[in-house]
């Protein structure tokens, strides 16, 4: 994780895994990827250097896959909506759509069928962007051959001059007018975090950043105030708020308490994922922390298992034990696991007769099998 405001560099999820692509953010803020596929449970903060966390049994993951993008254009067909798409350059020569289905501790994707698919193998999908209005536009690198490792990068089949841009939108649609970003008013942009597509509010984030973080401050707040508790998106529009006070190097604690304690629980998880960041400047973050764990919902236990590493504490450890108190699911289990070989949690149990279970617990999470990669 970067910062450009600070250039802070944080490390996590250091494991054995094929290239990390395909990174894209649901409508909650969950992370996706090609490997594993909800890759929001490797978040735990690395062990100590070169150790790297387990292999992990049970977590669907796909080599082949550079780009993800969800489906929140509301003229794209309603059967797409919510769900992905996914360009896939092999084995398979591919344009997805799947479904993101909720389970438990975590997602998981369920394939739909195919936008676009082609014999030709020097069609090569490596990345897709949905535009402004909403047509999708497919990155296709076009080319006899592909692979750095299959091929000599001085193969005289590569063509280094051309490549293709597909653009897609649904028969018969009408494109819609995206809104207005670029030097607009701060209070009609942030307005423009209500919509429910990502990449509008994604490009406002980014012109709000940019923006007096003063002025922005005082207007998010005059905002969260005005929201709509009757609103079907109110605590998502709550959580838009906590993200930005964040993007912008400022904190809303009260906000946070009150996200970590209502009743929709992937704002709940998205409170303890800002947690990780603003816990050194709260005096209760220890209590918000333990009450996470204890969550009902696996997924904000999930996400509370993977904060303690960030806390670094021994009382942060004392509560991650605690995850194991309630059932662990696969991904939940290997985010404890992770954030138990973290080198903030190490440094407290390692060598102390107090915690003599830990690397017990550790020792037979490495006894798993690869990740699951579904057949070409």
């Amino acid at each position: 994780q970067f910062r450009p405001d600070n250039h802070r560099l944080t490390s996590f999820g250091s494991y054995p895994n094929t290239n990390p692509w395909g990174v894209t953010f649901d409508d909650w803020g969950y992370h996706v990827a090609s490997h594993p596929v909800f890759a929001s449970a490797f978040h735990a903060l690395n062990p100590p250097y070169p150790q790297q966390h387990p292999r992990a049994a049970g977590l669907p993951a796909y080599s082949g896959v550079c780009g993800h993008e969800f489906v929140d254009f509301d003229f794209w067909p309603e059967e797409m909506q919510g769900g992905f798409v996914k360009v896939r350059y092999k084995p398979s020569n591919r344009v997805e759509i799947h479904q993101w289905i909720e389970k438990e501790d975590h997602f998981e994707e369920s394939y739909q069928g195919d936008i676009i698919y082609s014999s030709n193998l020097s069609f090569i999908p490596v990345d897709l962007r949905f535009g402004p209005r909403g047509a999708m536009y497919v990155c296709d690198w076009y080319n006899p051959v592909k692979g750095h490792a299959q091929y000599s990068l001085r193969d005289e089949r590569r063509d280094r001059r051309a490549g293709r841009i597909w653009r897609i939108v649904p028969k018969g649609a009408t494109l819609q007018d995206p809104p207005l970003i670029h030097d607009q008013p701060i209070a009609s942009l942030l307005d423009v975090l209500k919509r429910p597509e990502y990449r509008y509010r994604y490009w406002t984030r980014n012109e709000l950043r940019s923006r007096s973080e003063q002025d922005v401050f005082e207007a998010l707040t005059s905002w969260l105030n005005s929201l709509d508790r009757a609103d079907p998106r109110f605590r998502h529009h709550q959580v838009e708020a906590l993200w930005l006070y964040r993007n912008i190097g400022a904190t809303n604690h009260d906000l946070l308490r009150k996200l970590i304690q209502c009743e929709e629980h992937h704002a709940r998880a998205a409170a303890v994922r800002v947690l990780r960041s603003w816990y050194g400047e709260m005096p209760d973050a220890h209590d918000l922390l333990a009450k996470a764990v204890s969550d009902e919902n696996p997924l904000v236990r999930l996400e509370s298992a993977i904060a303690a590493s960030w806390f670094g504490t021994q009382e942060a450890l004392d509560v991650l034990l605690r995850v194991a108190d309630q059932p662990l699911g696969d991904h939940l289990r290997y985010a404890f696991v992770c954030s138990l070989g973290s080198e903030n949690m190490r440094r407290h149990w390692e060598g102390n007769t107090r915690y003599a279970l830990v690397p017990v617990m550790l020792r037979d999470a490495r006894k798993v099998e690869s990740f699951l990669e579904p057949p070409g």
